[in-house]
């Protein structure tokens, strides 16, 4: 027993040297451009957990939604009710596409919500801004992928978080990006008939 405790202790040491050694180079710091797409559940849900890691830190940030409307969200109610001198919230979306079935319309409110969204980022006070489902925006063409992935090299701050979330990312934003998560679908109840639930989807 003693022996196989010495061994693993061993293992372990030599695993913490290493990690640490690697650790000692990590040195930089800038403002990242982070991108959660993919079909799996969970993209802006951990956006909106940094943005609450910001707001426990007394660091300032801000949301945009490009397609969400006016359903309420428990993200939202919580940020609008108590934290509302620490991150702004702009909901500009109507609807999802297929609701709504105004392409013109649609590209008028992304176009909108993108025109806040530059406001907030260039505000260096903010520290990170989430673009929530601005992706869907994107793969509908109501914004231009290189006039927004110009922006964010060329106007953000250099210490500014940016947060795109959505299906489809573009493949030019997922290559200009520092931080890419795909969430994978493994299994989901909606396909089992169980509609989205209060606490778990909102």
């Amino acid at each position: 027993m003693s022996e196989g405790v010495d061994r693993h202790a061993m293992k372990m040491a030599k695993k913490k040297a290493a990690r640490d050694k690697i650790m000692a180079t990590k040195t930089d710091e800038k403002g990242l451009v982070i991108v959660h797409t993919g079909k799996g559940k969970g993209k802006s849900s951990a956006a909106f957990n940094m943005i609450f890691r910001h707001i426990a830190h007394k660091r300032k940030c801000a949301v945009v939604q490009f397609i969400k409307g006016g359903m309420s969200t428990g993200e939202r109610d919580l940020i609008l009710e108590h934290f509302t001198d620490l991150c702004a919230f702009h909901t500009m979306g109507e609807g999802f596409t297929w609701e709504t079935q105004d392409k013109t319309r649609d590209t008028e409110m992304a176009q909108a919500a993108w025109a806040k969204a530059k406001e907030l980022i260039v505000d260096e006070s903010n520290h990170m801004v989430l673009l929530d489902e601005i992706n869907i925006a994107l793969r509908y063409d109501y914004l231009d992928i290189q006039e927004v992935i110009a922006f964010l090299r060329d106007e953000k701050p250099a210490m500014t978080h940016v947060v795109l979330t959505g299906r489809n990312a573009h493949a030019d934003l997922i290559e200009a990006a520092d931080l890419v998560t795909e969430m994978e679908l493994i299994k989901h109840p909606f396909r089992s008939g169980i509609k989205a639930q209060i606490g778990v989807e909102f």
